[in-house]
């Protein structure tokens, strides 16, 4: 049976990346009637940061050169570590038993939400990997940062979730869907460009609903 794990952590309860995200969702779904689908909200229900345990579990990941996410319950030997693990087991087992992982996303000061980050901070030990899993990630971002765009030397968002991808997870198969110009909605200077805001959620939504029957 094939699984989807789908994350939220926009800070909006009606966001663009909540909306494109349930379009991805309800696709993938009614492609797979019989599938596992599980959904967590970072930012109504947000991930603890990591701690001092966690640290301490890291370490001996690292000490005993183990790549073995099946073993690393047998490595705690504290109870500040046994803490850490009682935040990361039901994290990580989600995400091993997915067969593809959804990520909605805002971009926020050109990167990431803390919420989306801490989640990725729980789950990720040295030198894991989490192939064949597959990922997309839909975004909204305020302005535009699209190859050619002045800003987009500064997304940090999808550039910096594709190395994550590729070098924790060993991870390369991520699609990627960006709706920009969001701000287009909400702020006066930017109203002449919510035609080319508007171009952009409409191809996201097509591309959403296109790759949720494709995964």
């Amino acid at each position: 049976m094939t699984a989807l794990l789908h994350l939220d952590a926009s800070a909006r309860r009606t966001s663009i990346s909540r909306l494109l995200g349930a379009e991805f969702a309800a696709a993938w779904s009614a492609e797979h009637p019989d599938g596992h689908y599980v959904h967590r909200d970072l930012a109504a229900d947000p991930i603890p940061f990591i701690g001092e345990g966690w640290t301490e579990l890291c370490d001996r990941v690292l000490a005993h050169g183990s790549t073995d996410l099946d073993r690393l319950a047998d490595l705690v030997n504290s109870p500040a570590q046994q803490a850490a693990w009682e935040i990361v087991e039901p994290l990580l087992a989600e995400v091993r038993a997915a067969d593809v992982v959804l990520i909605g996303t805002p971009m926020y000061n050109y990167s990431i939400p803390a919420s989306l980050k801490a989640w990725l901070d729980q789950i990720t030990f040295p030198r894991m990997s989490l192939a064949p899993t597959r990922f997309v990630v839909v975004t909204a971002r305020g302005g535009a940062y699209s190859p050619g765009a002045p800003k987009a030397i500064y997304d940090y968002q999808e550039r910096y979730l594709r190395d994550f991808f590729a070098g924790h997870f060993a991870v390369q198969d991520a699609a990627f869907v960006n709706a920009e110009l969001v701000n287009a909605r909400h702020d006066p200077a930017l109203a002449h460009l919510r035609d080319k805001h508007d171009a952009s959620y409409a191809a996201a939504l097509d591309a959403v609903r296109a790759l949720g029957k494709e995964y």
